[in-house]
């Protein structure tokens, strides 16, 4: 098994990933990324990437993934990272991927000094649930997620107000 960085060369196969996960995560057709989407992210023609993968190969073809950015915290006043989505293929599991590919994203908090390493996980995955908890990893049970997309977002963003939408 080897943990690398991603090259522009594993664009096909971290989409893929994706596309596995999403099936695993009960959404087969949600994923509407693209590999120009991807290229464009993590390795763009000008100026600095926002996204960064690393990538699990063994016998040179890639098992699993972590796809993450950068995020920051005002209260530690410190970087950290948002793992997006970490996979490894169903096949793999159990064979140390996982863990070492989020080892090597703790090692690159602790070599930059990062504070956290963040990520969701769906309610229904225990199979995770119980991976990430023996990693020491606590879950922020106290928070609520919510997401603007859609017709919300171009509302919002338009400077639309509609008043049974945006309380007070």
């Amino acid at each position: 098994m080897t943990i690398r960085e991603a090259t522009p060369d594993d664009v096909p196969a971290i989409l893929q990933l994706v596309r596995d996960l999403a099936a695993y995560e009960k959404e087969p057709d949600a994923v509407e990324a693209t590999e120009e989407h991807f290229r464009a992210a993590l390795f763009p023609e000008s100026g600095a990437p926002t996204t960064f993968a690393h990538v699990a190969e063994v016998d040179g073809e890639v098992v699993g993934m972590a796809v993450w950015f950068v995020t920051f915290s005002t209260w530690t006043g410190v970087n950290g990272i948002w793992l997006e989505d970490l996979f490894v293929q169903p096949e793999q599991r159990g064979s140390g991927i996982g863990r070492e590919l989020l080892a090597t994203l703790a090692r690159t908090c602790v070599e930059r000094g990062y504070q956290r390493l963040e990520w969701w996980v769906l309610n229904w995955n225990e199979p995770s649930i119980g991976f990430y908890r023996s990693l020491g990893a606590v879950p922020q049970d106290e928070w609520t997620d919510f997401r603007l997309s859609g017709d919300a977002l171009a509302a919002l963003g338009s400077g639309a107000r509609r008043p049974h939408d945006f309380p007070g």
